[in-house]
C-alpha cells in the first residue's frame, strides 16, 4: 500500500481527489440553498461539448471544458433569471444540447470516436497528468478564493433574493459568480468522478452535514470534510481493496455516508424530543 502511494500517478490522484473533494462541496452548499440541485449535471453535459471541442481543435480538452461550461453557466443563469423559460426547462436544455454536442463534435474530429468521452464522462482519476493536475490546482484556488471574498453577500442571496436586493446587493452579478463557480468546479471533478457524477458530490455531502448541522457555516465546513473522506476514501479503496471504478466509489461512500447520518440524525433528533418532553 505504501509503495503504490509512491509511485507519481497514485499521488496526482490523491492530490485531485482532496482537491475536489473540497470544492464540490464548497459551491455546492450554495447551490444546494438556491434549490439548484441539479445544476452541476446541466453544467457536466454542457462540458461534454468543451470536451469534444478540444479534441477537435487539438487543444487540451480541459481548458476548452472550462470555456464552454462558464459559457453556458452564464447563459442558464440569464435565462432562468429573466423569466423566459423555468429553470427545470433551462436546465433540461443543457442537458440535451450538451449531450448533443459534445457527440457530433467528436463525430467530426480528427479519429474521434465516443469512446474518447468516456474518461470524462465517467472520470479516470489515475490517468491525472501533471499538466491536468496544475489545471485542476489553479481552478480549485480560484473557486476557493471566490468564496472567500465574496462568501457573506452569496450566503445572503441563497437565504432570500428579495433580501438581498433590498439590501442593495448586486443580486445579477452574483447569481453569475455562483453559475460560473459551478462550472469551474464541474471542471475540476470531471477527471476524478465523471461529468455524469459530478453533481452528486456537490450536493450529497452537503446533505449528509445537514443531518448534523443548522448553520450555513457549518454545515458548509462540515459536508467538505464528508467531501474529502468520501473522495479521497473512494480513490484509496478502488485501488486497494474493491477494485471498482474510481468516481462510482466515490459517489457510493458519500451515499453510505449520507445513509448512516440520517439514521444517526433520526436518532438523535428522537432523543432530544424524549428529553424536552419527559
Amino acid at each position: 500500500m505504501i509503495e503504490l502511494l509512491q509511485l507519481p500517478f497514485m499521488q496526482r490522484a490523491v492530490i485531485a481527489a482532496l482537491l475536489v473533494g473540497l470544492c464540490a462541496p464548497l459551491v455546492g452548499t450554495f447551490i444546494v440553498q438556491r434549490r439548484l440541485a441539479l445544476l452541476g449535471d446541466g453544467i457536466g453535459h454542457v462540458a461534454l461539448t468543451g470536451v469534444a471541442l478540444g479534441f477537435l481543435t487539438g487543444t487540451a480538452p480541459v481548458l476548452t471544458a472550462v470555456l464552454v461550461s462558464v459559457v453556458g453557466a452564464v447563459a442558464i443563469e440569464l435565462v432562468r433569471a429573466r423569466g423566459r423559460t423555468s429553470g427545470d426547462v433551462a436546465l433540461a436544455l443543457l442537458f440535451y444540447g450538451g449531450i448533443a454536442g459534445g457527440v457530433m463534435l467528436i463525430s467530426i474530429a480528427p479519429g474521434g470516436s465516443n469512446s474518447k468521452l468516456t474518461s470524462y464522462l465517467f472520470g479516470a482519476i489515475a490517468s491525472v497528468t501533471r499538466e491536468d493536475l496544475w489545471v485542476i490546482g489553479a481552478l480549485a484556488v480560484a473557486v476557493i478564493a471566490v468564496v472567500a471574498v465574496f462568501g457573506r453577500e452569496l450566503f445572503v442571496l441563497c437565504q432570500d433574493e428579495e433580501v438581498a436586493k433590498a439590501s442593495g446587493l448586486p443580486v445579477r452579478f452574483l447569481s453569475l459568480l455562483i453559475a460560473v463557480t459551478a462550472a469551474l468546479t464541474v471542471v475540476i471533478a470531471m477527471r476524478v468522478v465523471g461529468l455524469l457524477l459530478v453533481s452528486a458530490l456537490m450536493v450529497i455531502p452537503v446533505a449528509t452535514s445537514q443531518q448534523f448541522t443548522r448553520g450555513f457555516r457549518a454545515t458548509m465546513l462540515l459536508s467538505m470534510v464528508f467531501g474529502v473522506v468520501a473522495a479521497v476514501g473512494g480513490l484509496l479503496s478502488s485501488t486497494f481493496s474493491a477494485k471498482v471504478p474510481p468516481g462510482a466509489a466515490i459517489v457510493l461512500l458519500a451515499l453510505a455516508g449520507f445513509v448512516l447520518a440520517l439514521g444517526v440524525g433520526r436518532f438523535v433528533r428522537r432523543g432530544r424530543t424524549q428529553e424536552s418532553n419527559p
